[in-house]
């Protein structure tokens, strides 16, 4: 009986334990959604001071049971800032997390693998998908420009689809190339072919302790794109849409028909002693053809983007395709690219897995950037000099032939309308990038990954004159190109936290790449008619001589990594990178590329912690070197090249051996060091990265001249050393963060450029340029410059008694002679800078980006033309009728009207290139898509924006964001040369979700 009543009472306070036990808890259910309502699965919800939790589904929602004395839900997200919610009597919660832009266990890309920013050592500036994509661009370095500190982007030209040139932390290579390398989804690519909105986020690594481990290729600093990539949960289908309407942003002030007769009145009377046009013809000519107005129009801009991406746990997937369709600011120039994008990623099992990335891109280009030429001589050219007092076409509809419009027309003006309609150059490009790798991990720790890429580039150009061009009889002209590059990267990483105090990485890799360049050419002129064009050159009746071209190079490499963190707060970084180029002579084939950063996290320390304030504070310090493959894949070796020669009535093929005595060159090499400091304030509200940094190249590589007794008229050298040094400054701030939200950034670059050794302390000169009135080199490299600083003559304040330009005699040899000439101006700025503000209010937002440069100087060709080549019957700027030199105006802006007048070049022509510019300006509404009750609608949004609406500046021509001589090499900086303008415009356009 008694063991009966035990057992009775143990079974009654079972049951009562677990009524008891359910009665201490509650039910709480709920959704976590991102700002646009967007659910976010994954997230995690938890009891605060428990470890009782959930994660949320792949529709947002949670369930889970807590103790009913719980105060607090903590729920977060990576990428997210984290938010507790107080626990009332309501059992259902919504709960709302906002991006964090600044979250220190966010994972950035780096070199061979990814690291949270927390743990970083080296400088690296990461740039949001977002950003890009924030207002219509043609490539990813369009829009970097003024987003990172350090990274200085220049517009060669206006022209749609043209390239930009890029420098991270200044120039240090004069023969190679100074543009950074490309890594798209981890191997070297081509930034041309994504459209913007295909990116994820960007990674600039710019000291040498990131940029090492790419040894010959990061001496010019990394750029690493990722592209979007799927996740788990439902599948998202994205589209972004936009249309512009783009205009020249200013137009020149050139003088009407009227003001050019009574310029040329001027001249002809003080050239001829006669006037040319009558009082009558003046009076009847009025304003006269405007050709800016013939040629200029208004341009518009499609770009549409999908994308459709999501997953599961084990395979994720992001596929996208994109259009974009520009008509240029000058009639039948445009360019147009089509691209798809396909990244996927499957778990073969728990230890392999595979990801597959694909990128196909399809670009055509109508190009209308004939710059450079005098005297009218190119479109761009023609475009401002052609007679105003004159028509396009004669009375029989015939395009008129400029050159014989007046008895002192220059022979070199065309017919700008003639050229736009009658002249065409056409080229397409089909690449493709895709790489695909497989990752095995025998152990928790250890991952090894063998990848392959493949990346092509087929190309070809056309070009056409028709019969109607003026004095053509049709010529035409075909080159194509093929370009493949083939990579194998074999990576093993090791990943082990120790003690849960000690963190360590080691990355080991081989790595092979190998380019492969063909090319081909032809050309013929003499055609029927034009209905072929240039898909029938054997209808020409003369062929020119056909072309063709080859070239290829490897490069292997070896190279190790190793991190290390203690605690968070110690932090260290060590790599070595060995690579051996094809292009170097035997015993100089390898290159070796060591670095070593230090990181200490002083806001770990209680000290720091007690203050309050900072939330953050980290110190780093960095040393590397990286190298340059500056010289073409046969400059070590023995070259002949080939010609035709007569002998009698014959004409007979040859080979004769190169004018260039292969040398036997060391690599161009550059050791940077780094010092810089991340701090943060009031829970990471405020945010300073400041950088110092040395960066100084030796062994570089140019031509030399040799005497012609040696049989050879030059070499390739490692002739000095060249030393780029100075400050970055990165700002961010969340001002307000309520309702009303507001957050600002922005970032300065100093940057100081100096040439510090020569070949002998010969000086090279750059290119010479003949521009009709006058005729030389204008950049010179010299030890103790910069690189590509301006060398010419300077003036006085005043003119000689002739009215032509006084000009300084520097060597006091009683006349104006070479040695007369010194440096006149700099094309580097001094700094470049940018500055974001984005606010938002309700469903609004209001975003601001301006950009600029300070410093630089500009040397104007354009200016020369247009405003000293009198004569030749060319239009100018108006100022110049109503402020040149006449006895009784001895103090004029512009000299004595007479084609006797010859200016020098001089420091008349440098203007200063400094401006401040409103890059963009957006308007946005974001859809409050939760009141449609729709739930295949995810986020909406519409806007409307302004580019380059406003630019601040003292330069006369179109644009000073300019560099007509521009490309990789950094000796003819600064110069603008009748460049294609630049275009603003007005943009409309949708961002939607479903």
């Amino acid at each position: 009986m008694k063991k009966r009543l035990k057992m009775v009472f143990v079974c009654t306070m079972f049951v009562f334990s677990l009524f008891w036990a359910n009665a201490q808890e509650m039910t709480l259910t709920g959704k976590v959604t991102q700002v646009n309502g967007e659910p976010i699965p994954g997230a995690t919800v938890v009891a605060k001071g428990t470890s009782v939790g959930a994660v949320t589904d792949m529709n947002g929602q949670f369930t889970l049971q807590v103790p009913t004395d719980s105060k607090f839900l903590v729920c977060s997200f990576i990428g997210m800032k984290t938010r507790e919610i107080q626990i009332t009597t309501s059992t259902s919660y919504n709960v709302v997390l906002e991006e964090d832009v600044y979250n220190l266990e966010e994972v950035v890309a780096i070199g061979y693998g990814t690291m949270k920013k927390s743990d970083l050592t080296g400088s690296v500036a990461s740039v949001k998908g977002a950003d890009i994509s924030s207002f219509p661009n043609t490539t990813i370095t369009q829009a970097m420009q003024g987003r990172s500190a350090g990274v200085q982007v220049l517009q060669n030209t206006g022209a749609p689809g043209a390239t930009m040139q890029v420098r991270i932390r200044g120039a240090n290579s004069i023969k190679g190339s100074n543009a950074p390398l490309w890594v798209i989804d981890g191997f070297p690519g081509d930034q041309n072919m994504l459209n913007p909105s295909d990116i994820e986020s960007i990674e600039i690594l710019k000291d040498a302790s990131a940029t090492a481990i790419y040894g010959s290729r990061g001496a010019n600093g990394v750029v690493i794109v990722t592209t979007k990539r799927g996740s788990v949960g439902e599948t998202r289908v994205d589209y972004e849409g936009s249309f512009s309407v783009q205009t020249i942003r200013e137009k020149l002030d050139l003088m009407n028909a009227k003001e050019y007769a009574q310029f040329y009145n001027i001249q002809q009377l003080n050239d001829t002693g006669e006037e040319y046009f009558s009082q009558s013809e003046i009076n009847n000519f009025g304003e006269g053809t405007d050709w800016q107005d013939l040629i200029f129009q208004s341009a518009p801009l499609h770009n549409h983007s999908l994308t459709i991406s999501g997953g599961n746990t084990k395979t994720k997937f992001s596929v996208g395709g994109s259009y974009y369709d520009q008509e240029g600011i000058i009639k039948n120039s445009d360019y147009r690219r089509f691209t798809l994008r396909a990244n996927i990623s499957h778990d073969i099992s728990k230890k392999i897995s595979l990801t597959f990335n694909a990128i196909l891109s399809r670009a055509d280009q109508s190009t209308k950037n004939s710059n450079g030429g005098n005297r009218g001589g190119s479109l761009i050219g023609a475009i401002v000099s052609a007679p105003p007092t004159t028509t396009p076409y004669n009375e029989d509809g015939t395009y008129r032939l400029l050159t014989t419009v007046y008895p002192f027309s220059g022979n070199a003006i065309l017919n700008p309308v003639a050229y736009v309609n009658e002249v065409s150059s056409k080229w397409f490009a089909n690449r493709v990038n895709a790489n695909v790798a497989f990752t095995y991990k025998p152990i928790n720790d250890l991952s090894i990954k063998i990848s392959g890429n493949v990346r092509n580039d087929d190309r070809r150009t056309d070009g056409y004159t028709t019969l109607l061009y003026p004095g053509s009889s049709g010529s035409a002209s075909i080159s194509s190109t093929n370009a493949i590059t083939l990579n194998s990267d074999n990576i093993i990483t090791y990943n082990k936290t120790f003690n849960q105090d000690h963190n360590l990485t080691v990355t080991a890799a081989y790595t092979y790449e190998e380019y492969n360049y063909k090319s081909v050419g032809v050309s013929g002129t003499g055609f029927l008619s034009d209905a072929y064009e240039s898909y029938n050159i054997g209808a020409a009746s003369t062929l020119g001589t056909p072309s063709s071209g080859y070239s290829d190079w490897v490069l292997m490499s070896y190279l190790g990594r190793i991190n290390y963190s203690y605690k968070g707060k110690y932090m260290g970084t060590v790599s070595f990178r060995s690579d051996g180029s094809s292009r170097y002579s035997e015993g100089n084939k390898w290159g070796y590329f060591p670095s070593g950063a230090l990181a200490y996290r002083i806001s770990e320390e209680d000290f720091i912690k007690d203050l309050g304030f900072i939330s953050d504070l980290k110190l780093r310090a960095s040393y590397g070197e990286s190298g340059s493959t500056a010289i073409n894949p046969y400059a070590t070796l023995d070259m002949l090249s080939s010609g035709k020669t007569v002998f009698g009535d014959e004409l007979y093929s040859y080979f004769a051996a190169s004018a260039t005595y292969p040398g036997d060159l060391k690599w161009e090499t550059t050791a940077q060091t780094d010092v810089g400091m991340d701090i943060a304030f009031l829970d990471q509200r405020l945010r300073l990265t400041a950088d110092y940094y040395v960066k100084n190249t030796r062994d570089l590589l140019n031509n030399v001249q040799l005497a012609r007794s040696t049989g050879y008229s030059s070499t390739v050298k490692n002739v000095g050393e060249i030393q780029n040094k100075g400050f970055e400054f990165q700002i961010d701030a969340d001002i307000f963060n309520n309702d009303f939200k507001w957050n600002v950034s922005t970032n300065v670059a100093f940057n100081k450029n100096t040439i510090k050794k020569l070949y002998e302390g010969q000086d090279i000169t750059g290119n010479s340029y003949y521009l009709g009135v006058v005729g030389d080199y204008v950049n010179l490299l010299s030890e103790g410059h910069p690189l590509g600083a301006f060398y010419g003559y300077q003036t006085e304040s005043g003119y000689t008694d002739e009215g032509t330009y006084a000009y300084k005699d520097n060597d006091d040899s009683g006349d104006v002679s070479v040695g007369d000439k010194t440096f006149i101006g700099d094309p580097n700025p001094d700094f470049i800078y940018g500055f974001t503000s984005n606010m938002s209010y309700k469903n609004f937002d209001l975003n601001i980006f301006i950009q600029g440069s300070y410093g630089n100087d500009i040397f104007s060709f354009s200016m020369i033309n247009q405003t000293q080549d009198y004569g030749f019957a060319l239009n100018t700027l108006k100022e110049v009728l109503y402020d040149h030199w006449t006895p009784e105006n001895p103090n004029a802006k512009y000299p004595y009207i007479s084609s006797s007048t010859h200016p020098l070049m001089s420091d008349r022509f440098v203007y200063d290139g400094s401006y401040l510019r409103l890059k963009n300006i957006e308007l946005a509404y974001n859809i409050p898509v939760e009141k449609f009750g729709l739930g295949w609608f995810k986020r909406g949004q519409v806007y409307i924006s302004g580019q380059n609406l406003l630019t601040i500046t003292s330069y006369p021509w179109w644009d000073p964001d300019v560099n007509s001589q521009g490309g990789d090499s950094s000796i003819n900086q600064g110069i603008d040369y009748y460049t294609y303008p630049t275009a603003k415009s007005v943009t409309v356009g949708v961002k939607l979700g479903f």
